[in-house]
């Protein structure tokens, strides 16, 4: 009998996720309708950069080589790098002619900041000076280009972003770069993890304009340098772990237009050969997405429990109890839970170009997730929460 209202709860649950959440399985949020501005801002690229010699190869040569018919450059910050960082990017860019290319080195974080949001303030005020420099315009680039050092973009990214932002009056645009892909982990956890960001964050809800749901993806940001001023930016968010989702609250809060969607020309081109590397990546900030509340953290892995093991679970029990009318019941009640999450999985699975097999295996990667989850709680209190390339993060009140 437990069972079988478990597995009623939980298929009254994907009711409600499927037709009430946002629709956030469909997958065709991409760059709202756009047209070439009558003149083209100026930009400033900013990417912070801490031991990235093994992808810039792939990425920075992408941003050297946009397409942009107005004023742009790039400003790389060398966040702390003992691996040539620096000095590679330097190399690529005299190598490959194109956007100007400045690095700059800002120093270790001083105590309240992330390494990546010191980096941002110190690249954002290189662009401002180095653009008021070359008399673009007295408060330096309209609009500043956020994007991580492993986010690849095609010639014409910028150019699109900088439209979409024009033609329908956003303060910042931001797009879910595409995950690599390529090895059985990333196949089996990348798309779910779009997925499960999705729904918490459903982009259509955070695209309407009198939303109160807001949420960014780091990679690739094109913020209005008038709205980053308005909210602050970087500084008012200077201790976010989940530095993204903090933007956009704070531009949102500020009064700006946000909007969400993902990516059909950008990608991020780091690997996750071996699930160790996808358990960091999420283990890292996931506690601190939870506010590092206990409580919530028993409310997730209770919720991720119910919602994803549950239907499994009750689908085999209920068919090997027998023809009994409570087996069949938990049988069904848990097949039809199972169903609607494999269905809503499809879409993400195409997206990501992945074989629709994948879909029934969704509650093992939630039992991955949920393992993840609660590592990094404990990982929190062992001292060792939110660490990223050698730098280990407090939670806000103890910084």
């Amino acid at each position: 009998m437990g069972l079988l209202i478990a597995a009623c709860a939980s298929l009254a649950a994907w009711l409600w996720l499927t037709l009430a959440q946002g629709m956030f399985w469909r997958t065709d949020v991409r760059l709202p309708p756009r047209a070439a501005p009558a003149r083209w801002p100026s930009v400033a690229i900013v990417v912070p950069a801490r031991d990235e010699a093994g992808v810039l190869p792939l990425s920075l040569p992408s941003l050297l080589a946009q397409d942009y018919p107005g004023e742009a450059r790039i400003v790389l910050v060398d966040d702390g790098s003992t691996d040539g960082t620096a000095a590679l990017a330097r190399r690529l860019a005299a190598e490959q002619p194109g956007l100007p290319l400045s690095v700059v080195s800002p120093g270790d974080p001083p105590p309240g900041w992330t390494g990546k949001l010191w980096a941002l303030r110190h690249g954002i005020g290189q662009a401002r000076t180095a653009a008021a420099t070359a008399a673009a315009t007295a408060a330096g680039p309209e609009y500043l280009l956020l994007t991580d050092a492993d986010i690849a973009h095609e010639p014409d990214s910028l150019r699109e972003l900088v439209a979409a932002a024009t033609s329908a009056g956003l303060d910042l645009v931001s797009q879910m770069a595409r995950l690599r892909t390529a090895g059985f982990w990333e196949r089996l956890v990348v798309p779910a993890f779009v997925y499960f960001f999705a729904q918490l964050y459903p982009f259509r809800r955070i695209n309407r304009p009198a939303s109160r749901t807001a949420a960014a993806a780091g990679g690739c940001v094109l913020l209005r340098t008038d709205a980053a001023v308005r909210a602050g930016i970087p500084d008012s968010i200077r201790q976010a772990v989940i530095d993204d989702v903090s933007l956009a609250r704070a531009v949102q809060r500020s009064g700006g237009r946000i909007w969400l969607g993902l990516a059909e020309r950008v990608d991020s081109v780091r690997p996750y050969p071996a699930l160790g590397d996808l358990w960091r990546m999420v283990s890292r900030s996931a506690y601190a997405q939870l506010r590092h509340q206990p409580l919530l953290l028993a409310g997730t892995v209770a919720g991720l429990a119910l919602v994803y093991l549950v239907p499994p679970t009750a689908l085999f029990a209920g068919l090997a109890g027998g023809p009994s009318a409570g087996g069949a019941a938990t049988a069904w009640a848990g097949g039809l839970a199972w169903l609607l999450m494999a269905g809503t999985y499809l879409p993400m699975l195409r997206y990501y170009r992945q074989p629709a097999a994948l879909a029934p295996l969704l509650p093992l990667t939630a039992l991955l997730y949920l393992l993840m989850t609660v590592d990094s709680a404990v990982q929190h209190y062992r001292g060792r929460g939110a660490a990223w390339k050698g730098r280990t993060y407090a939670r806000p009140s103890d910084a």
